[in-house]
């Protein structure tokens, strides 16, 4: 039995069979891990809104795309860890492999003090500088100290969880990840409902369910003794390793601060509307992590299936593979779309007990629904160009639709839509500025997807 779930979740070969199924066998776990990753952001939503109200529920999701922007020195870690431990794994070089994982230990340690340090001096300035309403700016802090005085739990969880992907274990990974789900949920509302620490338990329960997950990943580290080797030697700081790891994963890095950047410009925007429009943004944007997570699933599934067949040379099933799986992931987002549009007040009713928030949160949503759709497309036709080995175009296409887009037109509509009963101009504005965004990067990346350059690139 133990057997089956294995293969369930081990390597695919998407070089043979038919295209679809390979996308969608490899699809199928990745989704089960980022629907669990969600769910932490999801349940730390749900737990407080309920519990504490709607104000507290505004200070967790005010204080996120903060806590987003201290996050990517460890992304441009853990993709260039990945692509180092790959690579060495691949050509069973033991030497490098040792030397690769230990300085990543070593680096996010120093990252983490670093981090620690800085964002403790720099996180009430942030919260005053984006006008975070008084009511909640309180609560924003003490739920962000806590999350940076644990953050080597969750560097560690989240860059040793990349090293064991990397290393061809994607079913260990998976399993740390659902167990730090649950010690999450079970802590969220021990820590909420029953010994009222607010949003400040919120932010406890996520720190230590990730120092588990991130133990339980070293002691399945030290036992993969067939591969590489974990001792002390292999820990002491290597200035070339380190140097590798940093230059690899940079463009990454750099790519999730400007993201990051500009949610916190919009976030800003959305603190002027208001309590009830911040939390009704958190509802939205927690509804739309789960909506998106077969979009993002997908567009990694094609970026393996493209790179798989590109290395065997079957450049005409990379483009079937392609079609095949572009209709399968707007077919699954149109049948969510349509889920969402149905029980929109419900499921918005979730995480909060004031009707007026959860149906002004449901109308909102369903000017993003169609949106859904487009980025359906635009994920998978970017996953095949980077598969193919352009991952410029995509990436240029993401700052683009992101920066030179939507902040623009979100500022631009909410200008115009300035009336005297409107001093602020309509809120719509946050949604309608990122439907429009989505949208003109599905048309954007189609268009770019039929020039073929991606196939110049292969070749």
């Amino acid at each position: 039995m133990l057997e089956k779930v294995k293969s369930l979740f081990g390597q695919v070969d998407m070089t043979q069979g038919r295209p679809w199924e390979k996308i969608v066998a490899f699809t199928v776990p990745m989704l089960i891990g980022n629907i669990a990753q969600q769910l932490y952001n999801t349940v730390d939503s749900i737990v407080v809104g309920k519990y504490e109200g709607d104000n507290a529920l505004a200070a967790v999701g005010s204080a996120g795309p903060i806590f987003n922007l201290l996050l990517v020195l460890f992304v441009g870690i853990s993709m260039g860890a990945g692509i180092m431990v790959s690579q060495y794994y691949g050509s069973r070089d033991r030497e490098n492999l040792s030397r690769t994982i230990g300085s990543t230990m070593t680096l996010t340690a120093i990252a983490s003090v670093v981090l620690m340090i800085v964002g403790t001096v720099a996180i009430r300035p942030a919260l005053e500088l984006l006008d975070t309403p008084e009511s909640i700016i309180g609560w924003c802090t003490s739920y962000l100290l806590i999350l940076l005085w644990g953050i080597a739990g969750l560097a560690y969880y989240n860059i040793l969880c990349g090293i064991l992907r990397g290393l061809g274990d994607s079913l260990s990974a998976l399993v740390y990840l659902l167990v730090a789900t649950a010690i999450n949920i079970v802590l969220d509302v021990w820590f909420v409902a029953g010994l009222h620490m607010g949003v400040s338990g919120v932010a406890l329960a996520t720190v230590i369910a990730q120092f588990v997950s991130a133990v339980l990943c070293v002691l399945k580290l030290r036992k993969m003794t067939d591969f590489f080797d974990m001792k002390a030697q292999y820990l002491k700081p290597d200035g070339k390793n380190m140097g590798t790891v940093i230059r690899l994963g940079l463009p990454s890095g750099i790519t999730q601060a400007i993201f990051s950047l500009a949610m916190v410009v919009v976030q800003s925007l959305t603190n002027s509307f208001g309590e009830m429009i911040i939390a009704a943004n958190v509802i939205i944007m927690r509804v739309d992590g789960f909506a998106m997570m077969p979009n993002f699933s997908f567009g990694t599934a094609m970026t393996t299936y493209a790179g798989q067949n590109v290395g065997a040379r079957q450049f005409d099933r990379v483009k079937q593979g392609a079609r095949q799986g572009t209709l399968i992931a707007a077919g699954t987002s149109a049948v969510i779309t349509g889920l969402i549009l149905l029980f929109g007040p419900y499921l918005m009713g979730i995480f909060t007990n004031t009707r007026e928030l959860a149906q002004l949160s449901a109308d909102m949503m369903k000017i993003l629904a169609v949106g859904y759709i487009a980025m359906a497309v635009t994920q998978s036709l970017s996953g095949v160009m980077r598969g193919t080995g352009d991952t410029v175009t995509p990436m240029w296409i993401s700052l683009l639709t992101t920066v030179g887009i939507r902040v623009p037109l979100v500022y631009g509509l909410v200008y115009l839509t300035r009336t005297p009963d409107l001093p602020q101009g309509r809120y719509e504005s946050l949604w309608i500025s990122l439907l429009c965004a989505w949208v003109l990067g599905a048309v954007i990346t189609g268009i770019f997807y039929k020039l073929g350059r991606w196939k110049k690139k292969a070749l």
